[in-house]
């Protein structure tokens, strides 16, 4: 992590994982490393925590019923296609407002939403860093007097993320992707607001100079090629970018799988589908499974109950292990770590997309909502993600593409087309040093 001393006003929404493990990265940078989730900051007036969770229990309530036959998929439809992205061809003027942003802004000013927030960070005006467009646009509403950074989530955004008058407008966005910046040109925010840095990941996985994704990557394409189909012929490929003493020489961790549960928990059963399917591959300590249950309680009870039932109870902690925190915070340290011996990650295209970038080869199970389908697409162009199989043959179909080393040339795809520069980058902008190169390759085709 660069070493200086600027400070921000961090700000996420706990809706879900994405917003704020986009800000975690970022929470050295805040006075007492502290996130301000603008739906349940302390003190927050009930007013506006009754907006706040209003949305948040529309949002729950779609993603769970999306798994009722038809109405549930029809009533997905139609509650995505007021967040839906338009397709990006042909290139055209998409700066006019959608319904969602006109309503947002009509609940800015005429509640006042969001004002007790904007006034209460105005008295010590440091730069705001927002990781969800909403906060960004009440501190320009409310006048707020330092600057405002606005941090997109996905490969690719809706028109709800930029102003309702964007050619006027002073929040500056923090892009991690030329098609966001692409995209929000085509909203009407202006050149100079656009700062193309990459997503932040977290520094404990990173290091200096990569080091430590470096190393771990090293360590991950043994286990991912045990044919070496893909690391001989590109061993000097390997090398170069790695480093000779990270290219791999033997296993120095179990193969592990990581299936990690979305936010709204609603993808437990297919967790258990994929621990059944490798029920023998575990016992025979072929693989090591790590299921992500988050911060749900309900998540985690159901992981342990199930895996009981089903004969794998004497795994827990072994063969299976799994992951709950009490907070997201707990969660994210606890699944950072995990991350350093997981060498596949199973799960839907969310912002966990960007963590490709650290050398991991993602299985995508289905895609929730139009930003997700653009993640997946994303994923699928830089070759580092594959759409899953079905999850009851994963015994097979997982350690048949084992065998032919594409996971190993995916975990190297994802290292070398992703950026893992965001948290350096988004520090120069901050810091005003954006004279220095940030570079972020172009991936247009997707």
């Amino acid at each position: 992590m660069p070493n200086h001393h600027q400070k921000i006003h961090l700000i996420a929404v706990d809706m879900g994982y994405g917003h704020q493990r986009a800000a975690y990265p970022l929470r050295a940078l805040a006075p007492r490393h502290e996130t301000i989730n603008a739906n349940v900051y302390r003190g927050i007036p009930s007013a506006d925590r009754a907006i706040w969770e209003q949305s948040r229990k529309i949002y729950e309530f779609f993603s769970r019923f999306k798994k009722f036959p038809v109405v549930g998929e029809l009533a997905w439809d139609i509650f995505d296609k007021l967040q839906q992205i338009e397709p990006f061809y042909p290139k055209r003027d998409l700066s006019k407002p959608i319904i969602q942003l006109k309503s947002t802004y009509s609940l800015i000013q005429k509640k006042q939403w969001g004002k007790h927030l904007i006034d209460r960070l105005a008295r010590n005006p440091l730069p705001i860093v927002s990781t969800f467009f909403i906060p960004a646009f009440m501190a320009e509403i409310f006048n707020y007097p330092g600057e405002i950074y606005c941090l997109a989530t996905d490969t690719d955004i809706s028109r709800a993320w930029a102003p309702l008058e964007p050619k006027t407008s002073r929040i500056k966005y923090l892009a991690p992707t030329h098609r966001v910046e692409e995209r929000l040109a085509m909203y009407g925010v202006k050149p100079e607001n656009i700062f193309v840095t990459g997503f932040p990941l977290p520094d404990e996985l990173v290091g200096q100079n990569k080091s430590i994704l470096k190393r771990n990557l090293g360590q991950r394409l043994f286990n991912l090629d045990p044919g070496r189909n893909y690391l001989n012929p590109y061993k000097e490929t390997i090398c170069r970018h790695l480093g000779h003493r990270n290219f791999p020489t033997h296993a120095r961790h179990p193969l592990t799988l990581m299936f990690a549960v979305g936010g709204a928990g609603a993808q437990r059963e297919l967790g258990l589908t994929i621990a059944l399917s490798l029920k023998k591959k575990i016992q025979e300590k072929k693989i090591r499974l790590i299921l992500v249950a988050g911060i749900h309680n309900s998540v985690n009870s159901y992981f342990k109950d199930e895996l009981h039932r089903h004969g794998l109870g004497t795994e827990i902690g072994a063969g299976v292990h799994i992951i709950h925190g009490g907070t997201k915070e707990s969660y994210f340290q606890k699944f950072n770590r995990a991350l350093k011996t997981t060498d596949i990650l199973w799960t839907k295209p969310s912002e966990l997309s960007f963590y490709t970038a650290l050398g991991i080869p993602i299985i995508m199970s289905e895609p929730l909502g139009s930003q997700e389908l653009f993640n997946q697409k994303w994923l699928r162009a830089i070759g580092s993600g594959v759409n899953q199989e079905k999850a009851a043959f994963t015994h097979e179909w997982l350690f048949d593409w084992l065998e032919t080393g594409w996971f190993a040339e995916a975990a190297m795809q994802g290292f070398l087309e992703a950026s893992a520069d965001g948290l350096t980058n988004i520090h120069k902008v901050i810091c005003h040093r954006q004279e220095e190169t940030i570079k972020i390759d172009k991936i247009l085709h997707y």
